[in-house]
């Protein structure tokens, strides 16, 4: 196990480095700068600010500052923020981000898994037919369609909730009913079919032909192998919630990490889009780390040594 979390943990470090190096140098791509959209700033002062914020230096130079600064947990000042970090900007917007995705999340998992276990215990059934329609709907049809046409029938045409905004309970529903269909249906068909697949294994008749109860089976046996193709699928629907929840903050209006990063996109604020991005791929890469872990506490008959199965 440790040589499997040691060995872990490089690749996940080396994948951060390829991942800082490739926007950093994508960043340099793009022509112009930060400061050509500004009104009325002349030659002069553009070349101050380019001086203030590093960037007239060699571009090897900036890169390896810029490396030296993220080793120390800086992403450095916002281009345009008046004297705010790009550290402090995220740490005030990523708790909302943080509340939205946590919620869709445990609510992805919860509805999803239930679906699925209804549709494979009515295999063929009524309940089955419903929740796989529901599920084929919920994959085809985009998270951004599914957030603007519940947000005009639930919040324009019925005013049951907001249209906009995140001040309180009833306002986690829209967001989060867009940000977790997707996941939800994908959850629902990976459970159907693993619990179709378990159900119909020798040693489950082996526990019917002993005796035991449908409820002991059910947990001990059914449920527990059944499960692991949702663990392997949580790292992808973490990371499917967390980039998904850039587009319905911004559609509706939700002051999180999200909105921050489509408007550092429009006004060109580089540190700001260098950041966000690097911090929404250490999120998803800490996201795949500990589901690989969960493997191994999850199927005993998993064995974790030399960062091989075995």
């Amino acid at each position: 196990m440790t040589r499997y979390l040691i060995s872990k943990f490089f690749y996940m470090l080396l994948s951060l480095f390829i991942l800082i190096s490739a926007t950093f140098f994508l960043m340099k791509a793009i022509p112009g700068n930060p400061f050509m959209s500004e009104k009325a700033t002349s030659p002069e002062i553009q070349a101050r600010l380019m001086e203030q914020y590093g960037l007239d230096k060699p571009v090897y130079v900036q890169y390896f500052k810029y490396l030296g600064d993220i080793a120390s947990g800086d992403f450095g000042i916002s281009m345009k923020k008046l004297n705010q970090s790009v550290t402090d900007i995220i740490g005030q917007t990523f708790t909302v981000s943080l509340k939205l995705g946590f919620v869709a999340i445990i609510v992805s998992i919860i509805v999803g898994i239930l679906l699925g276990m209804l549709a494979a215990l009515y295999h063929r059934r009524l309940i089955d037919n419903v929740a796989m329609v529901l599920a084929i709907m919920g994959i085809a049809v985009p998270s951004f369609v599914l957030a603007s046409l519940i947000q005009f029938f639930f919040a324009q045409q019925l005013g049951w909730f907001n249209v906009m905004g995140f001040e309180g309970p009833m306002d986690y529903f829209l967001p989060v009913a867009a940000l977790s269909a997707s996941p939800i249906a994908f959850i629902a068909r990976l459970t159907r079919s693993s619990m179709l697949e378990v159900l119909h294994a020798d040693y489950i008749k082996t526990a019917k032909a002993k005796g035991l109860k449908s409820i002991t089976i059910m947990f001990k046996h059914v449920i527990r192998n059944a499960i692991l193709p949702v663990v392997t699928y949580v790292g992808p629907m973490t990371a499917n919630i967390i980039t998904g929840s850039v587009v319905i903050e911004r559609i509706f209006g939700i002051g999180g990490i999200g909105k921050v990063f489509v408007d550092s996109i429009t006004t060109r604020d580089y540190t700001m889009i260098m950041g966000v991005t690097i911090f929404y791929g250490i999120l998803l890469m800490v996201a795949r780390f500990i589901t690989d872990i969960a493997y191994g506490f999850i199927d005993p008959r998993i064995k974790l040594t030399g960062g091989k199965e075995g």
